[in-house]
């Protein structure tokens, strides 16, 4: 067998960090991976994404990549999240459809879920519900990713899947309170409430429930 070239988009971000430094002392001899960042090209430009399959060739992709945000950032442009990210999913998988990628694992997330719901929640329950108005357009735009790797497996045979992990945090994501997610801006909020000797303050009325 060759040489397997594991190409990943959204490398420099959470996740892609998190799995290079696992790869430190896990790598495979027969594996090449690619951590790929924005220097490396835009994934919204058709021409751009093309030109990067041309380069590595791989043979797998883990797409990572994506616009993401906090509460308000999604609620202040959520056009822009589906847009933006339709656009850079159909980019990636077009393009591994066409340089002939065996297998494709795109990251979806827990916020694409059904606003109302059961838990604890699974995969099933994906599409039974429309997700919270907050956020629709990047929920919409990562539930799509499910769509198009049914048709690409059904129309082509292609071996494009998905996983929904549960909400992830650690080195090298966004602390911004405004604009990251929830368990990292939790976390800068404590560390400013410690910091500054002030109360420990969450915003909201405490009744939803998050499954972390």
């Amino acid at each position: 067998m060759g040489k397997e070239v594991i190409l990943v988009t959204g490398g420099s971000g959470l996740v892609g960090k998190g799995i290079e430094m696992v790869l430190e002392t896990e790598k495979l001899p027969d594996e090449e991976w690619i951590f790929l960042s924005s220097k490396d090209g835009n994934l919204l430009s058709e021409s751009d994404t093309e030109r990067i399959f041309s380069k590595y060739q791989p043979t797998m992709v883990l797409h990572l990549a994506a616009q993401v945000g906090g509460l308000f950032a999604n609620m202040k442009a959520n056009c822009d999240f589906l847009r933006n990210n339709m656009k850079m999913n159909d980019n990636i998988l077009a393009m591994s459809h066409k340089f002939k990628v065996k297998k494709v694992v795109s990251c979806l997330s827990t916020c694409i879920f059904p606003d109302k719901t059961s838990y604890p929640i699974d995969e099933t329950m994906l599409h039974n519900g429309p997700p919270h108005d907050s956020n629709f357009g990047y929920s919409y735009a990562k539930r799509m990713i499910d769509v198009m790797n049914r048709g690409y497996h059904e129309q082509y045979g292609c071996q494009f899947t998905s996983v929904i992990p549960c909400n992830v945090y650690g080195p090298h994501d966004n602390f911004n309170i405004e604009h990251g997610h929830v368990i990292p801006g939790l976390i800068h909020k404590a560390y400013k409430a410690q910091e500054n000797g002030t109360s420990f303050q969450i915003w909201g009325t405490g009744s939803p429930l998050r499954q972390f």
